[in-house]
């Protein structure tokens, strides 16, 4: 065994699936895999968060609670790992300290480990509740770096920002690429430079959008990073993770050999061979996205946002703006002091820059997440915006400087009123907090009388803006 062997989290239960299948994979498609992943040897198995939990009630018919607790009996041996968007939850605004600190504690108790929290503006304020309230409950408290490249995102900013979360109580840094926009000689001295700062293990997340997180991977692995994360073979490469055979099969012998074995993760990839297969046989799964995008790097907009672009001009009839689309892009972001692209920011740059192309008047019609953008009620943004389309988008509004949640009241007893008799559970109730409409109709057909049941319609491909909505790999959703 290596001294200093690389540790690997695999996120063929989630992200991997989530970036390439629109979270489509069903409980039924992992259980059978489960002895040999629970098996194997992974720091963690990354198997819930992100749209999964949307995912399950909305598309699939199943309880996330209920996935999470079979997931956990079914692999006892195993780290299990979530993503959390800090003070969002799963959710798309901000919730109430209550709510954050009840969500963190089911999720530990109903079987989760490492709970990994980012904050799309890298707003630590928006991590705080989060993250004492994971180790409050004993959970690993994983504190994640939302990577981009901006005039103000440089590896000092980076630095900081992980001295800051290491001080807030993180018990790992996580380096997370959402856009596949760390280059393999960048990514080697970020996380030289992370490790000679923080004391704590730095854990790599990227995608292979670009065609270089296999580079990344070595040189990272090269400059000692800790673990990284990868997906078997069935579901990795392009918007999803590098392939964990590869990897594996590429450090044996080394210094940073991860200890796994080939035939065993060739044993399990053969299972989820099969079920990617039907996810393409069902056209959930769209082979566009094995495909290398380097328009990313050109751009820095994510290969999932590069495609709710489309679709949304697609439905405009104008296909033609495309390029003029791309190129408002980075002027709207810079004009909102440089969001990092990811949930919920990636959306609200994009479809501002559509509004501004295709109502041919730059901010002429104005998003109302845009204005709550531009109000603070994200949180802090990077850089200072422009005060000229500030002034355009939210007129004399008072700017946020505060914490937003500060600005909330406890919300999770009218969270349970609502709910009413719907809800059987405290997991219940906190569905219902973060997806009220999805929940209330999920919960009352659960709770209904069994009827006979009818032969099980195969799943149908979304929407592309629905599909759009829900792929996490490259800034869409996580």
């Amino acid at each position: 065994m290596a001294k200093n062997p690389l540790k690997i989290t695999d996120t063929i239960l989630r992200d991997a699936h989530q970036s390439q299948a629109a979270t489509r994979m069903r409980l039924a498609d992992m259980l059978p895999a489960c002895e040999l992943l629970d098996k194997m040897g992974y720091w963690s198995l990354e198997c819930w968060g992100g749209a999964t939990f949307d995912a399950c009630m909305r598309f699939l018919n199943e309880d996330p609670w209920e996935r999470l607790r079979t997931l956990r009996r079914a692999m006892p041996n195993t780290q299990l790992q979530m993503l959390l968007r800090g003070q969002n939850i799963l959710g798309y605004k901000h919730y109430a300290d209550d709510v954050v600190e009840a969500f963190c504690k089911k999720s530990i108790e109903n079987g989760i480990n490492v709970v990994r929290i980012f904050d799309a503006l890298n707003d630590t304020r928006n991590m705080e509740t989060a993250m004492k309230s994971v180790k409050k409950y004993g959970g690993v408290c994983e504190a994640a770096i939302s990577y981009t490249i901006s005039p103000v995102h440089n590896e000092d900013y980076f630095v900081q920002l992980a001295v800051r979360l290491a001080e807030m109580g993180a018990d790992v840094i996580c380096i997370k690429d959402m856009a596949n926009l760390l280059l393999p000689y960048d990514a080697y001295s970020l996380v030289k430079k992370l490790k000679a700062s923080v004391d704590l293990p730095i854990h790599l997340h990227t995608h292979n959008t670009t065609g270089t997180g296999d580079m990344t991977y070595l040189m990272a692995a090269q400059a000692g990073v800790d673990i990284v994360d990868t997906a078997l073979s069935p579901l990795a490469g392009g918007t999803s993770q590098p392939a964990t055979e590869s990897l594996v099969a590429t450090l044996n012998g080394t210094d940073r050999e991860t200890g796994l074995d080939l035939s065993a993760l060739s044993k399990a990839a053969a299972h989820f061979r099969g079920v990617a297969d039907r996810l393409k046989a069902d056209g959930i799964l769209d082979p566009k996205v094995l495909n290398v995008d380097t328009k990313t790097l050109l751009y820095q907009v994510p290969g999932g946002m590069l495609s709710n672009l489309l679709s949304q001009l697609k439905q405009a009839n104008a296909e033609d703006k495309y390029y003029d689309v791309l190129a408002e892009v980075p002027r709207v972001r810079e004009d909102f002091g440089y969001p990092p692209l990811v949930t919920p920011t990636s959306q609200i740059v994009g479809s501002q820059a559509v509004l501004n192309v295709l109502s041919g008047e730059r901010y002429k019609m104005v998003t109302k997440e845009s204005k709550g953008l531009l109000r603070g009620e994200y949180g802090r943004l990077p850089a200072p915006v422009n005060e000229d389309v500030r002034k355009k988008a939210i007129g004399d509004d008072a700017v946020i400087t505060c914490r937003p949640a500060d600005l909330l009241k406890p919300e999770l007893e009218t969270y349970r009123a609502e709910a009413g008799d719907l809800a059987k559970s405290e997991e219940d109730v906190l569905s219902y907090a973060l997806f009220p409409q999805v929940a209330a109709k999920f919960l009352a057909a659960r709770n209904a009388p069994a009827a006979p049941e009818a032969p099980a319609a195969p799943a149908k491909p979304a929407a592309d803006g629905v599909r759009a909505l829900y792929v996490d790999a490259t800034g869409i959703v996580f």
